[in-house]
């Protein structure tokens, strides 16, 4: 019987982005405290992204229940659709209902040797092909990344601001798809959630939580600092780090340098 293609339904090659959670433990319980811990204060951080599990830094003979970290996955709204693990992980890894996936990593690690090998018989003509074959991709791929990143910019920069010249009281929260400027105090216990900058032209005393998409270029201001809890793309400091003091209950600015926040006092002149 001849195969012909259906009107109905099209069968294709193709990439699906998702994150990939790596396990550095066994102990699931101190790997859930960890996980609601960092995310639980952003509950839309993770926005229904899907996640895979990369088991390959457990020891050999760790077999963890893949439940509670499925089910911690969930209530953090993020959906678990796979896992990546070694060949002696297989067995035990599929009694949790998910898939085995295949990393970009391991892809890449793959298509290297088998291109080494075609190397090793190719004359040298057709090595040079693939040099430059390997140079057009790696060109389509920095122009891709920078095309993506100009439309994140983009994007931010077309978000409306949202203003509000009122004060946050305690257990009030505020979500801007781009920047916000508050121009009255935010008390303790409120919470001020933006994909883009946060702004406070009075005390910040409670939660300020800004480029909550992984939007790492975003930074919080205020005319005096006094936060509970400051976060710049999920990396996060709460008051249980004193700021310094050049900074606390001053003019200040918050930002994200390696992974890292930077407090810094804004010199009013």
């Amino acid at each position: 019987m001849s195969q012909k293609k259906s009107p109905r339904f099209e069968l294709r090659s193709g990439n699906v982005d998702a994150l990939l959670l790596a396990l550095q433990t066994a102990d699931m319980a101190a790997l859930r405290d960890d996980l609601l811990s960092r995310f639980e204060a952003t509950p839309d951080f993770f926005s229904n992204d899907v996640i895979a599990l990369d088991l390959r830094a457990l020891e050999s003979d760790d077999e963890v229940s893949l439940d509670a970290v499925i089910g911690t996955l969930a209530t953090l709204k993020a959906r678990a659709i796979g896992v990546v693990a070694r060949p002696a992980q297989h067995e035990w890894a599929q009694r949790f209902g998910l898939p085995l996936l295949d990393s970009q990593s391991r892809r890449g690690l793959r298509d290297a040797a088998e291109a080494a090998e075609a190397a090793e018989r190719a004359e040298r003509a057709a090595a040079e092909a693939a040099a430059e074959q390997s140079a057009r991709d790696e060109a389509a791929r920095a122009a891709a990344q920078s095309a993506t990143e100009a439309a994140v910019k983009a994007a931010i920069q077309q978000a409306q601001t949202l203003l509000i010249d009122k004060p946050l009281r305690s257990g009030q929260q505020v979500y801007a798809q781009g920047d916000v400027v508050i121009m009255d105090v935010v008390s303790y216990g409120a919470e001020v959630i933006a994909e883009g900058n946060i702004h406070v032209y009075a005390p910040l005393r409670g939660r300020a939580l800004a480029g909550v998409k992984g939007n790492t270029s975003a930074r919080i201001f205020s005319t005096c600092m006094e936060p509970e809890l400051i976060s710049i793309a999920g990396i996060y400091r709460t008051a249980e780090q004193t700021l310094p003091a050049d900074v606390l209950g001053k003019s200040a600015q918050v930002r994200l340098a390696d992974e890292k926040l930077i407090l810094e006092a804004i010199r009013m002149k």
